[in-house]
């Protein structure tokens, strides 16, 4: 068996732009490969038919998938970060719950510090933590 990864399917052309979002807000992050659609297709060209990126040492797959489905993302499945500080919590669920939507405001709910869900623009979830 080899890897097991984690996918991520962009429905509108912005995997490249989430990858380099991501990157930039986490630390210890890079983009490994992109392979790109070409001029036969079947995706739009110049658009990713596959690429790998890493957030802190964990990599991800994702697509610019050239077939629309009936889903997106759900929350049911979400990146999970744990915080080193109150200050990185905030900054962080901050800037992607620009143009996205809270789901659990930052808070005290009992079982860490702090803690906030958060659905980011391109609709992947996020779970933004500071453990006791």
């Amino acid at each position: 068996m080899g890897k097991v990864l984690p996918f991520l399917m962009f429905q509108e052309g912005n995997a490249e732009e989430a990858m380099n979002y991501y990157t930039s807000l986490v630390n210890d992050s890079e983009i490994l490969s992109i392979v790109r659609y070409g001029a036969e297709g079947p995706g739009d060209e110049g658009t990713v038919m596959q690429a790998r990126f890493t957030l802190k040492g964990q990599e991800f797959m994702c697509i610019d998938s050239n077939i629309k489905h009936q889903f997106t993302f759900t929350p049911s499945f979400s990146i999970y970060v744990t915080c080193d500080s109150e200050e990185e919590l905030t900054n962080l669920y901050e800037t992607l719950l620009e143009g996205g939507q809270a789901l659990m405001p930052i808070d005290n709910y009992g079982f860490s510090q702090k803690f906030g869900w958060v659905n980011d623009r391109f609709g992947v979830s996020w779970q933004i933590d500071l453990p006791f």
